[in-house]
């Protein structure tokens, strides 16, 4: 294999580290002399000199750490970030007159981005720093500082106070999903790749199965919020919120069963706008399985009443964000831990309570090889859908989505959250999924999670996910 088009080893995947000429056709930035330069475009991404903020002449040196060459200066341009990250956007000039064996060792470079001390970003806040790669890991478990397995599922990751934040159910040493003994837990980092357990959630946690906690904060009332998903019985939903001073917690329950405009509430998951109104998307096992999004009240403690027209019915694991101004709703066919994966259904809308559309090739975790027209889209006047309390007619002459699964997943995994990770260029989404039943030794808390960055078209419709091996973020030290 030549030098150009050379990548990292991925799963299946094409994301990796290329390298490619930037005097090639269609590219456009600052143009050096042919014999001098290449671009360098990581994990999978490429991005244009023209589209990347010029560092001040102080912070215009950037440098690898090379292994096999003492010629390591590297002349050009790049991006910082105010919270520290650079995330897929790493593109720079690269002198190879004196080297020009740095090609041939760019894989096994520690990428570092430093400043001299009197240097300054354009926004004042970085200084002196040296950004360090942290590696996302999808073929790996990931573990924190102890060494242990990350026990948290179906939960959500935040970003509060300067730190992430991942929240999920620990199903510790159980062999299924379904047992009285789950708990709530937290895990802390600065940088996406050291996390720290901080412990359980919930005080006074009353017996039952629980799943999916979401955690936002309220600046109303000035605490973090939970909401989650319960059952004393199966499939008896409820869902229940509690608060606390800390995103850490510990949770104080405030209602363990918050009264939504639709019964038996299973999956959902919280959303805050950008106006600070909250959301909650959650399925209504009482109706179908159909997914609806309901408005909060400004405490975030209780259901407004205001809902959406129903999104779909025969679905779960719903997630709501937003994008510019557009709104995303997410969600997959029922799938009773299902190691086999759930496909993804993208639904948008220019309003959080909609109206949502959405078309049969809008899957995004869905084999493109395989017949696309498998939601069915009809009148539901007079169609009945058998329920645990018996059959339920949906409301006439509404259109609805009834979701079917083809089992044919790209990636095996049952999406849990989109995070929104703060950039330079902006917020970038990542899409976290459960691998159910993946992990070697058959524990339930030592199954894997799938974490790939979503891609946008320029229409802003979401691009099919990548079964990405590792890709890669920056975050400054």
């Amino acid at each position: 294999m030549g030098l150009e088009g050379r990548k990292f080893q991925q799963m299946g995947s094409e994301a990796g580290a290329a390298i490619s000429d930037p005097h090639a056709s269609g590219t456009s930035g600052p143009r050096l002399p042919r014999s001098d330069t290449i671009k360098v475009t990581m994990a999978g991404s490429t991005i244009s000199p023209a589209k990347m903020k010029s560092l001040p002449k102080a912070c215009a040196r950037i440098t690898f750490a090379m292994p096999e060459s003492k010629h390591t200066r590297i002349v050009g341009r790049g991006t910082f970030a105010s919270a520290g990250f650079s995330f897929q956007r790493i593109v720079c000039s690269i002198s190879t007159r004196r080297c020009p064996l740095i090609i041939l060792t760019l894989s096994l470079a520690t990428l570092t981005i430093s400043c001299s001390k009197t240097g300054r970003s354009r926004d004042g806040g970085l200084g002196t720093n040296v950004f360090r790669t942290v590696t996302i890991n999808n073929v790996e478990p990931r573990r924190d500082v102890a060494g242990r397995i990350i026990d948290a599922h179906d939960g959500c990751l935040q970003f509060f106070e300067g730190r992430f934040y991942l929240y999920g159910t620990a199903y510790g040493t159980n062999t299924d999903y379904f047992q009285t003994n789950h708990h709530y837990c937290v895990y802390s980092s600065p940088d996406l790749g050291q996390w720290t357990y901080e412990g359980e959630l919930l005080q006074a946690q009353p017996s039952g199965v629980y799943y999916r906690p979401y955690v936002v904060f309220n600046p109303n009332i000035r605490k973090y919020v939970l909401w989650y998903n319960w059952y004393q019985k199966n499939w008896d939903g409820q869902t229940g919120v509690a608060v606390s001073t800390s995103p850490s917690g510990p949770f104080t329950i405030v209602n363990p069963n918050i009264q939504l405009s639709h019964a038996h509430a299973g999956d959902g998951s919280l959303f805050v706008d950008d106006d600070g109104t909250a959301y909650y998307i959650y399925t209504a096992i009482g109706e179908g399985y159909t997914i609806r999004v309901e408005r909060l009240t400004p405490d975030y403690l209780k259901a407004t009443g205001g809902t959406s027209r129903i999104l779909a019915a025969g679905g779960e694991s719903p997630v709501l964000f937003r994008r510019n101004n557009t709104y995303y709703a997410l969600c997959g066919p029922r799938c009773n831990a299902c190691p086999q994966g759930s496909e993804t259904q993208v639904f948008t809308s220019s309003s959080p309570l909609g109206p949502f559309v959405t078309k049969p090739d809008w899957n995004i975790n869905r084999h493109t090889e395989h017949d696309v027209p498998k939601i069915s889209h009809q009148e539901t006047n007079g169609l009945g859908i058998l329920t645990p309390e018996g059959t339920y007619t949906l409301h006439p002459s509404r259109d609805t989505q009834i979701i079917n699964a083809t089992n044919s997943p790209i990636i095996p995994a049952q999406q849990t959250w989109v995070a929104k990770i703060p950039t330079p260029d902006g917020p970038v989404f990542i899409w976290i999924a459960d691998r159910w039943g993946s992990s070697p030794d058959g524990a339930a808390g030592h199954d894997f999670q799938f974490w790939a960055p979503l891609e946008f078209s320029p229409d802003g419709s979401v691009l099919p996910i990548k079964n990405v091996a590792r890709w890669y973020i920056m975050r400054a030290q």
